[in-house]
């Protein structure tokens, strides 16, 4: 229904953002690694979307480009898997490491994101293993597994709370509080006191996915 937004980025705080099109505000959700890629606020932005509609709520998911909008769409085609677990999937693993961990059956490394237990992650390598397969040759244009096809683009505007805000974004993004606040401040010991939002989402993502 609504495939494509064009519009000025005036909010932002993971994993929600809001886009002004034309006078009209969209609230959109993205997962991280569109997140990595924004502009600085004020500044024009292209999100493809997915529209969901639920009983109690109708959802637009933001992606800076189609490739990842397409594993999102095939991810939530596996049983059990909704939106809401895909965006977490795809903010706590890039696609190269995704199609790493199904092609070797690395179920260990999928269980360390939210929400996915042992049966998921094996649900998720048998039922993607040939869903993989097929887009790649999918006649959808190339299906880049190294999260490429999106114009480069400026660093990110620094927020006031950085932590206060790194720490929210992991919450809804599935992990425990607790989880959050140890996953923070031990990004913030590597990476350095003032760092942006997004570098501090960005270390803990991965330090807690690794391990």
């Amino acid at each position: 229904m609504i495939g494509r937004l064009k519009g000025e980025l005036v909010e932002k705080q993971p994993p929600q953002l809001l886009l002004d099109v034309n006078g009209v505000g969209y609230e959109l959700e993205a997962s991280m690694n569109t997140f990595y890629k924004l502009p600085e606020m004020g500044k024009i932005t292209v999100l493809y979307t997915h529209f969901v509609v639920r009983e109690d709520a109708q959802l637009l998911y933001a992606f800076a480009d189609k490739e990842e909008r397409l594993l999102f769409r095939t991810l939530i085609k596996v049983n059990g898997v909704g939106p809401k677990l895909a965006l977490t999937i795809l903010s706590g693993i890039n696609s190269q490491e995704f199609v790493r961990c199904v092609h070797d059956q690395d179920t260990a490394a999928l269980v360390r994101l939210p929400g996915v237990g042992k049966k998921t992650a094996e649900r998720l390598i048998v039922e993607m293993k040939d869903k993989l397969a097929s887009l790649q040759m999918a006649d959808v244009g190339e299906f880049r597994l190294d999260g490429g096809g999106s114009e480069a683009v400026a660093d990110m505007a620094p927020a006031v709370d950085h932590r206060a805000e790194a720490e929210s974004a992991l919450v809804a993004l599935g992990y425990k509080p607790v989880q959050a606040t140890k996953a923070i401040a031990a990004a913030e010991k590597v990476l350095g006191a003032g760092t942006g939002c997004e570098d501090l989402i960005r270390q803990s993502l991965k330090s807690m996915v690794s391990g």
